[in-house]
């Protein structure tokens, strides 16, 4: 049975680490959340991912952001309480949030299972929530959200490489799955071998897709082809390299944040193919028409995913073994993390261990 529990109950005390100014710097930080609500999840959070969002938001780069900030929307753990009318988990149950904790659940949005299009969306941090507080991420010890907004974590998945995928995994799995470039022996290009990149390559093998990495750099090849399990490797400064391979692709997953050209990725597409963009670079990107027309190709976008698909993305994910290649650190590295994380250096994803790390700071 659910523990019931009165649903007046006071907030509670949580721990983590903040930013509290535009420096970014993180800091232990005493906050509360608040008391489970009837429809509520609290959780004790076990492992939080690093994604690069953090950064630009501890930064406030985005111009955005509200501090104190607690960041991290690649949240698993344990439940630890239940309110009264929580159907779906109890007790015990692994679990997940990643980067959304509310919307208004009535759009049309909302009702086609598409959350994170809606309007009201609400971010799992440095977002204002519905009782006009602001809402505080995964860098910490417990979180509460409503039931629809948590995902089950199949036992078959290890919770600290499980998850980025609630960001990451999410980020390439709908685009995947909704631009049609998941049927068996299609080719799938994945531009960028960084947290998303390494994603996709992993869920496009999963659903049997012939894949290229096509990247700027020559030592990633390697890693892409031995590793990962990609198919072949393009290095887009290679002309020759990408004149051959012109025409061949049903789509492309782009998933570089920084200015780059889209022409030549353009060229690699098959009639009807299309080029969809998941990173997103500060400034905007050239875009010629000529060649979209000469072979009725198509640009796209997209962003995250709805709580029924990042379930299924999971559940995907558990039953093809796909998780993410990480790098496990204690929250006191994390300003580290952030440094490293600029300079593009981990494979492929830092996830910080809160559960053995943050209550040693108190």
């Amino acid at each position: 049975m659910a523990a019931k529990l009165p649903e007046e109950e006071h907030p509670k005390q949580a721990f983590g680490w903040a930013a509290r100014d535009e420096s970014g710097v993180l800091s232990p930080f005493n906050f509360s959340r608040r008391a489970t609500g009837e429809k509520d999840v609290c959780f004790k959070v076990l492992y939080c991912g690093m994604c690069h969002s953090d950064l630009h938001m501890v930064k406030n780069e985005w111009g955005t952001s509200t501090y104190p900030l607690v960041p991290g929307h690649e949240i698993v753990g344990v439940v630890s309480e239940v309110g009264s009318k929580v159907e779906k988990f109890r007790v015990g149950d692994k679990v997940g949030v990643g980067c959304i904790v509310g919307s208004c659940r009535s759009c049309h949005n909302c009702t086609s299972n598409l959350e994170n299009y809606c309007a009201e969306m609400i971010l799992t941090y440095g977002a204002k929530n519905y009782d006009g507080t602001i809402t505080y991420g995964g860098y910490s010890d417990i979180m509460v959200a409503d039931e629809h907004f948590i995902v089950r974590i199949p036992d078959a998945l290890p919770l600290d490489a499980t998850a980025p995928l609630l960001c990451a995994g999410i980020t390439v799995y709908s685009p995947l799955k909704y631009y049609g470039l998941d049927k068996p022996g299609m080719h799938v290009g994945v531009v960028g071998l960084g947290g998303l990149g390494h994603m996709a390559v992993k869920f496009a093998k999963g659903m049997g897709v012939k894949v290229t990495v096509i990247s700027t750099s020559p030592s990633k090849k390697q890693e892409a082809l031995g590793h990962l399990g990609a198919d072949s490797f393009l290095v887009s400064r290679d002309q020759d390299q990408m004149k051959a391979a012109m025409g061949t692709m049903d789509g492309i997953i782009d998933t570089v944040s920084a200015m780059h050209p889209l022409l030549p990725l353009i060229g690699l597409l098959k009639t009807n193919g299309k080029l969809v963009l998941v990173g997103a670079p500060e400034k905007p990107l050239e875009l010629a028409a000529f060649p979209l027309l000469m072979g009725r190709k198509m640009v796209g976008g997209s962003g995250i995913g709805g709580m029924e698909e990042t379930q299924e993305m999971i559940n995907f994910a558990a039953k093809h073994n796909i998780t993410a290649d990480i790098e496990v650190i204690p929250i006191e590295y994390a300003n580290t993390a952030m440094e490293r994380i600029l300079k593009a250096d981990v494979r492929y994803r830092f996830v910080i261990d809160i559960g053995n790390t943050i209550k040693s700071t108190h």
